[in-house]
C-alpha cells in the first residue's frame, strides 16, 4: 500500500519494496502485492535498487534483499562510538558466562542490537547485529523502556520473547543517569536456569560499568 513518510514519493516506494522483502525472497507478483504498488512501478524500482546492489536476485530469479545492505549496516553500526567501546566489555562478558553477549540502544518502539558475541556452546541463542526487536518484551527491552531494574540493578526475563530462553541484562547509563543502552547475555535456559540473574547478574553489572567507564561515563 502506497504510502507517504519523507515527502518523496520514488524514496518512499523504494523503501517499501526494501521492507517488504524483509521477511525473505518475492516474486514480481509477490512484490506487487506485498507493495501495493503498480506492477510497472514495482518492476522498476526493484531492478533500480538491484542496480545499487540493495536488492538482488536469488536462485529462484526471486528479488531478495541485496548484500549492498550489509555493508552500509556494517558501517552505519561502525559509526556508532558505544558500539566499538563495548566490544572489551562484551567480550569479557562472553567469556565470563560462556553465553551469548549483546548491546542494545533504542529505537522508536524497537531495540536494534549494535554489537553481538556468540556463546562458544553449540546450544546457544543469536541475536544477529542490526536486529530490531520489540521493547515490550526480554530484560533488554525492559532496560530501554525505563524499567526500574530490580535491587542488585538487573532485570532478568525467562521466555518472554522466545520459548527455552532466558536473559539477564543492566543499563548502560550517561553522566545524566540516563539508560543509553542495554547490554547482556541470553541463553537456553537448561543452563541459565530460570533465575539467571542468580548466575550471571553479578557479571553483567561488571559488563555494563566497564562500559561505562570506557565512554567516559563515569
Amino acid at each position: 500500500m502506497e504510502r507517504s513518510v519523507s515527502g518523496v514519493g520514488v524514496l518512499d516506494k523504494a523503501v517499501e519494496v526494501l521492507e517488504a522483502l524483509t521477511d525473505g525472497p518475492k516474486s514480481l507478483a509477490e512484490l506487487v502485492t506485498a507493495t501495493g504498488l503498480p506492477r510497472a512501478t514495482a518492476h522498476r524500482l526493484a531492478v533500480a535498487l538491484q542496480a545499487h546492489e540493495l536488492v538482488r536476485r536469488d536462485g529462484e530469479g526471486r528479488y531478495a534483499l541485496g548484500f549492498g545492505l550489509a555493508t552500509l549496516g556494517r558501517a552505519a553500526l561502525d559509526s556508532a562510538p558505544l558500539a566499538q567501546l563495548a566490544r572489551p566489555a562484551l567480550a569479557q562478558l562472553r567469556d565470563d558466562t560462556e553465553e551469548s553477549a549483546q548491546l542494545f540502544v533504542r529505537d522508536g518502539d524497537h531495540r536494534v542490537c549494535i554489537e553481538s558475541l556468540a556463546s562458544p556452546h553449540g546450544l546457544r541463542t543469536i541475536v544477529a547485529v542490526g536486529a530490531a526487536l520489540p521493547l515490550s518484551a526480554g530484560s533488554a527491552g525492559r532496560v530501554l523502556r525505563g524499567e526500574t531494574p530490580e535491587s542488585p540493578g538487573w532485570i532478568e526475563s525467562v521466555e518472554e520473547r522466545e520459548a527455552g530462553v532466558a536473559s539477564v541484562s543492566a543499563p548502560v547509563r550517561d553522566r545524566s543517569g540516563a539508560a543509553v543502552a542495554a547490554i547482556g547475555v541470553s541463553g537456553p535456559i537448561e543452563r541459565t536456569t530460570r533465575q539467571p540473574g542468580r548466575r550471571y547478574g553479578a557479571a553483567v553489572l561488571r559488563a555494563a560499568r566497564s562500559v561505562e567507564e570506557a565512554a567516559g561515563f563515569t
